[in-house]
Parts: structure tokens; sequence; C-alpha cells
């Protein structure tokens, strides 16, 4: 009966998560996001588009410009000049000059802070969330994998004004259970949609690195590590070899 119980739960759990890792809300259907934090020129764009289109109201407090400078192989001369704004040093971190109060004022509540939003969320969820932004009926802004999200279309310009695909008697319930829902592109942006999913994609790397910026260096040491293990057991396997030869 243990057994039975133990595997049932595990299957349970098993079909839980994978349930989670395909659909969001209303049937919403993630996509691998294709990130890859070791591309050097995407990481460099999506650090354009994030200065200029999220950091006005997104802080990064955990993350210093003059890092940028170092990972992102740019010099500190190219960092001030295209991703500092504000009157801040090289050294100071990626803030905000909105107030918590003003913030609370104009949008219900202060936008969180996106240092960690990678790790948190994960580059698939916000490759899909950033691409699923609609205009609703009543002419504000959703989003099928955060419905209700106080957040506005930040990129709409280069993406355009997404409807809901009229889809029957589920059009006008976004997230009614079982509903598979299809956005539709109403009114072009700027960008054409496989230039904006581009840009999308460069935003993420760009996100997943914030969450964890030793990442990149951490990958390389790791193949020394393992390499420098894998020679010294082999040694330590001669040594012991030679050692239990002279015993026996």
């Amino acid at each position: 009966m243990k057994h039975m119980s133990r595997h049932s739960i595990l299957t349970g759990l098993v079909s839980l998560l994978a349930s989670v890792s395909i659909y969001a809300a209303g049937g919403a259907h993630l996509e691998p996001s294709g990130v890859n934090i070791k591309d050097m020129a995407a990481l460099q764009r999506g650090a354009g588009v994030f200065v200029n289109y999220c950091l006005s109201c997104h802080s990064a407090s955990y993350m210093r410009y003059n890092r940028l400078s170092e990972d992102l192989g740019l010099s500190e001369e190219v960092v001030m000049e295209n991703l500092v704004f504000a009157e801040t040093k090289l050294g100071n971190t990626m803030e905000i000059a909105m107030t918590d109060e003003d913030s609370e004022r104009w949008f219900g509540k202060t936008p969180p802070d996106l240092s960690l939003v990678g790790r948190s969320r994960g580059p698939d969820w916000l490759y899909a969330y950033m691409r699923s932004f609609y205009q609703d009926e009543k002419g504000g802004w959703n989003n099928l994998f955060l419905p209700n999200t106080a957040m506005p279309h930040a990129l709409w310009e280069l993406q355009g004004i997404q409807t809901i695909k009229a889809d029957g008697d589920h059009a006008a319930d976004s997230h009614a259970a079982g509903t598979v829902i299809q956005l539709e592109l109403t009114s072009a942006g700027k960008l054409s949609p496989e230039q904006y999913d581009s840009t999308v994609r460069d935003l993420v790397t760009f996100l997943d690195y914030l969450g964890e910026p030793a990442k990149l260096k951490r990958k390389k040491i790791g193949v020394w590590v393992i390499l420098f293990l894998a020679v010294f057991t082999f040694l330590t396997y001669l040594l012991k070899a030679e050692y239990w030869r002279d015993v026996h």
C-alpha cells in the first residue's frame, strides 16, 4: 500500500508539473525561448532594449553599470553613452528616479525590481509573457500569462496591438477553462512579428543574464573543474594500483 501510495503521489506530481510547464492561464502555450546568454551580441542588444523600455519603471538594483562593461564586452565609454541616461556614475546600480509613492499613484502598485526575474520566472515564461499582451474589450492591456496584469505593454509601439481572435462563445471570456486562446495582430507596429520576437528574445537574454551574471563565468570554469577532477581521478587510480601492487 505504501508503495502504491508513493507511486500515485509521484505520478500526480509529474502530471501537475508537466501541465504547468506546457500551459499557462487560459490554455496559452509556452514555447522555447531559444535564449543563449553566451551570445554577446544578443546580450548587448537586450541591454539596450532594457534601458530604453524597462528601466524607466523597473529598477535592477543588484546590477552595476560597470558590470555590463566587464561581462558584455563593452567599453566604459560605450556603456556611459548608450546605456546610462540619468546623471549617475559607472559604478552605481541600475536604479530609477520614480518614487514608490508616484508609482503607486500612477500604476496602483510599485513595479517590481527585475534583478532576479530571470531566475524566478525563467526565460521561456518571460519570452511568452512579452509576446502575449493584448487589448481587451475595454481598451486596456491584458496578458494571457498574467491575467489582469497592472503592467501596460511597454513594447506596444514595436509589436503593435493584438486582440483576442474570435472563437465562438469563448471570445468574450479570454480565460475560460479548457479554452485555447489565440491572438491576432490588428494594428501593426514598427517591427514585423519576426523582428519583434527577435527583439523580445534579446531582452529575455539580458534578463536571464541579469538574474545570475556569474553564470557566464561559472559554466566556463565548471568545464575546467570537471576536466581537472577527471584527470585527478585517473592519476589517483594509477597511484592506488601502484601502491596495492607492492602490498600484495
